[in-house]
C-alpha cells in the first residue's frame, strides 16, 4: 500500500538548459538514493526539444524497478509542462 501511494504522486525535476532543452541534472521522487541517482544519470544529456520516445526507451530498457510507469507518466507530464513554458 505504502508503495502505491508514493508511485501515484512520482513526479521529476530537471533542469534544462533554455536554448537547446538539454536536461542537465534530474531529481525524482524515488524511495531510495541509489534509484534518484540513476534516474538522475539516466536523463542527463537528452533534450526535450527531441521529444521523450527516446528517454522512455531508455528508461524501459535500464530501469528494472515497479516504478517504470509512473517515472514515465512523470516524464510525459514533464514533456507537456515543457512544451506549455515554451509556447509562452
Amino acid at each position: 500500500m505504502a508503495a502505491k501511494t508514493v508511485f501515484e504522486s512520482m513526479t521529476i525535476t530537471v533542469e534544462i538548459e533554455p536554448k537547446y532543452g538539454v536536461i542537465l541534472a534530474a531529481d525524482c521522487t524515488l524511495i531510495t538514493e541509489l534509484g534518484r541517482n540513476f534516474i538522475g544519470t539516466l536523463l542527463r544529456g537528452y533534450s526535450l526539444n527531441d521529444g521523450i520516445e527516446t528517454i522512455i526507451e531508455a528508461i524501459e530498457d535500464s530501469y528494472r524497478g515497479k516504478a517504470t510507469s509512473a517515472l514515465i507518466a512523470a516524464l510525459r507530464d514533464l514533456e507537456h509542462q515543457y512544451q506549455n513554458a515554451k509556447r509562452k
